[in-house]
């Protein structure tokens, strides 16, 4: 019986003169054949566009894992040396307020100047001007030259240069020039001292 009813739900199928705009004419058993034909087209294609569009996704996370784990490798190596760097840190902000501590401050600016003209008298050489020049401005500390002009003989302007490197706070020399005048010496030059820009 339901042989039969296989046999006439294909009867009057003619495979060579399959004729698609026809389909609506043709056996039952054939559109349903064709039916799932197109339905398993459908699905495969939906299936295989899904799986790549998945595939294309996978490669796309497994590429940036490699990445990833670099990162988290350089954090971790971070995180391991912190306590040596906050430790570096301390170092270097101990360094920073000793080094501060060496700069004069607006108040201390004319006692350093009494202290070079002290270090000039004490080494024999005659004071004819010590002046402070105009302040100039840099990123962190502010530049204070002190216009120096002495006299006296070669040893006694060693004595002064040595003993103004030896002052506790931090003062450079600069552009000297030295011109004989008569028995003596006469020695123009430039100090430089330095003190932190507290308005930063």
């Amino acid at each position: 019986m339901a042989m039969d009813a296989l046999k006439n739900s294909f009867k009057g199928f003619d495979a060579d003169n399959l004729d698609i705009s026809m389909a609506g004419n043709w056996p039952v058993g054939i559109k349903v054949i064709a039916y799932l034909l197109v339905f398993s087209l459908v699905v495969g294609a939906g299936v295989y566009f899904y799986i790549t569009d998945k595939e294309k996704s996978l490669d796309r996370e497994v590429r940036q894992e490699s990445g990833l784990k670099q990162q988290v490798s350089v954090k971790m190596t971070q995180v391991a040396s912190l306590d040596q760097l906050r430790e570096q840190m301390k170092d270097v902000q101990g360094r920073f307020a000793e080094l501060l501590k060496q700069l004069p401050t607006e108040k201390e600016v004319p006692g350093l100047l009494e202290d070079i003209t002290e270090i000039g008298h004490s080494s024999g050489l005659d004071i004819q001007s010590i002046a402070l020049g105009a302040e100039r401005k840099n990123e962190i500390f502010i530049e204070l030259p002190i216009n120096i002009q002495v006299s006296g003989t070669y040893h006694q302007m060693g004595q002064f240069v040595s003993g103004v490197a030896a002052i506790p706070r931090i003062v450079t020399l600069h552009d000297y020039a030295i011109k004989p005048a008569g028995n003596q010496l006469n020695m123009t030059i430039s100090a430089k001292t330095y003190r932190y820009d507290d308005t930063q």
